[in-house]
């Protein structure tokens, strides 16, 4: 089973050349044999190119430890909390 949880875009700008513009998808997949748990599975891709980008398969563990990271760096540029 794969069930897609959320994906959105990058809204940097295209002009930019040392930046790509990138589009990532979250989903929770529970079809990996050698994994003991679901994996939480983040992907991230160049715009324009599907197919050519990371894909992770995260541990709950791992999912959260990179949820943490997140919430800290928008901390850090004065974001509030949701």
């Amino acid at each position: 089973m794969k069930k897609l949880a959320d994906h959105g875009r990058d809204d940097h700008p295209p002009t930019d050349a040392e930046r790509a513009q990138v589009c990532w998808s979250v989903a929770v997949l529970d079809d990996c044999e050698e994994c003991a748990e679901p994996r939480v599975e983040l992907t991230v891709e160049e715009v324009g190119r599907p197919g050519v980008g990371i894909v992770g398969h995260l541990a709950p563990r791992s999912a959260r430890q990179l949820r943490a990271a997140l919430r800290k760096a928008l901390r850090e540029i004065g974001e509030p909390e949701d």
